[in-house]
């Protein structure tokens, strides 16, 4: 099949089953291959940035946590939503890492973008790498967070965590990895404001039209 023979996937109709606090479900009706319809759930979402925070020493910091959903506590990098009207991807960074650890970082590029579930969900993630970091006033935690542990290890432990199972979230595993795969090949990163197409954007233009 060429790329001109490829079946366009068509949305005939489309209502939301569920509105929540950071996130909706979708329902579209979908015309597939053979003119078909066929329906499809989506869950849309802000999307969210994530931090792989390096130090000179080649520690990166990561956070420990409760999640719900899973019932456990979590290695994770620090994260968070793109649930500001307005704020762009490398604030929210600059104030999830400000937030979460009590760090700034002087120098901040793109590591990798991940859809995270594409059969479900229109969530996507942006990992910047930050280097050159500076203690700073955190602000006082809450819920989930003020239970939450902050840990620097070094790079290569990351990895090995990753490998032998004890880091599981997938945004960790594909931030530490991509790290060490760009350093290990002096890859040249992407700028804070490389464009990132699939980002997600639908949840917030019906909360925030306008954009403020």
């Amino acid at each position: 099949m060429t790329d001109g023979d490829r079946h366009e996937f068509r949305t005939t109709a489309s209502r939301i089953e569920y509105e929540g606090a950071i996130l909706a479900l979708r329902v579209d009706d979908v015309v597939m291959p053979g003119d078909a319809t066929a329906v499809r759930e989506v869950v849309e979402h802000f999307g969210a940035v994530a931090i792989v925070a390096i130090d000179e020493h080649d520690q990166i910091v990561m956070v420990d946590q409760y999640r719900h959903p899973v019932g456990d506590r979590l290695w994770e990098l620090p994260a968070g939503l793109l649930d500001e009207p307005g704020e762009s991807p490398v604030a929210a960074a600059q104030r999830e890492l400000m937030e979460e650890t009590g760090l700034s970082a002087r120098t901040w590029a793109v590591l990798v973008d991940a859809a995270v579930s594409p059969g479900m969900t229109d969530e996507a993630i942006r990992v910047f790498v930050a280097q050159d970091l500076q203690d700073i006033d955190r602000p006082d935690p809450e819920h989930e967070e003020a239970d939450m542990h902050i840990h620097r290890i070094p790079l290569a432990d990351a990895v090995r965590k990753v490998l032998n199972g004890d880091i599981v979230n997938a945004t960790a595993i594909a931030g530490i990895l991509a790290l060490d795969v760009a350093r290990r090949n002096d890859v040249a990163l992407r700028s804070v404001d490389a464009p990132w197409s699939t980002r997600p954007t639908k949840l917030a233009q019906r909360r925030h039209p306008s954009g403020e």
